[in-house]
């Protein structure tokens, strides 16, 4: 499968815990999958509400394309259904109502031509989790630069 990245929210993985990843498709105008295919679009403040029904992708911002006009171009801010199906809706629907995580996006791109975007149920981060992950990190690569030095 040919799959072409077009954004990350690599902020995602530093904020939250990724409990649960899902596949869904984005329902989208003309201008905006031509300004998505020109890398114009941002995920950094979005997130994810559903109500249990349908979800919607809330405060991403897809720039207004260049050659589309006024006529013809559509709200950067606007929400974005997601198509999902319906166990895949109830489960992040459960997730925030009764455990209390959240939604968040974390990548857009394009398989077949198609417009996906991965979202995820996550659960936040305290600080002291965050420090103990860059510890992590930090220990790892340390290891992996002794073991090459050594020719392992």
């Amino acid at each position: 499968m040919s799959i072409k990245i077009i954004t990350q929210n690599k902020k995602a993985r530093f904020n939250y815990k990724i409990l649960d990843t899902y596949e869904a498709g984005i329902v989208l105008k003309g201008s905006e999958i031509k300004s998505i295919r020109a890398r114009n679009i941002s995920i950094q403040q979005a997130y994810v509400h559903t109500n249990g029904e349908q979800a919607w992708l809330v405060d991403a911002y897809i720039h207004p394309y260049t050659q589309g006009g006024e006529h013809y171009n559509h709200d950067p801010k606007r929400r974005r259904k997601l198509l999902l199906h319906k166990r895949e809706i109830r489960d992040l629907w459960d997730g925030v109502r009764i455990k209390g995580h959240t939604i968040v996006p974390l990548k857009v791109y394009l398989r077949r031509g198609i417009a996906k975007v991965e979202i995820a149920l996550a659960k936040g981060k305290t600080h002291g989790d965050k420090r103990q992950d860059l510890a992590e990190e930090d220990a790892n690569r340390r290891a992996e630069r002794e073991m090459r030095r050594f020719g392992f």
